[in-house]
């Protein structure tokens, strides 16, 4: 799918719901709390690192068309200015 046939909303909405349905409960532990995690919406392919760019870099080397959505795992945002981010509700295991 090309990068044009998607709207930024779009790929808002495909990779907040591909993150919450099915990658949140896999990645969202202890060692990953606060990491970034870049995920490849035509795969649902990811990469998890401590900064943004190395994250995307990696899912592209791997997959040079990606389109890309980034979350911080288990916060709001990836980001905060003048403010603070704040912690989702934690994933309870069954």
């Amino acid at each position: 799918m090309p990068h044009s046939d998607l709207s930024s909303e779009e790929i808002a909405q495909r990779g907040k719901a591909l993150y919450q349905q099915r990658l949140r409960t896999q990645v969202e532990t202890a060692d990953n709390i606060g990491k970034i995690i870049a995920i490849d919406l035509d795969t649902g392919d990811y990469a998890i690192d401590q900064d943004l760019l190395l994250a995307c870099n990696r899912l592209k080397a791997t997959h040079p068309n990606a389109i890309t959505w980034a979350e911080r795992v288990g916060y709001d945002a990836v980001y905060a200015i003048g403010g603070t981010l704040v912690r989702t509700r934690a994933v309870q295991c069954l």
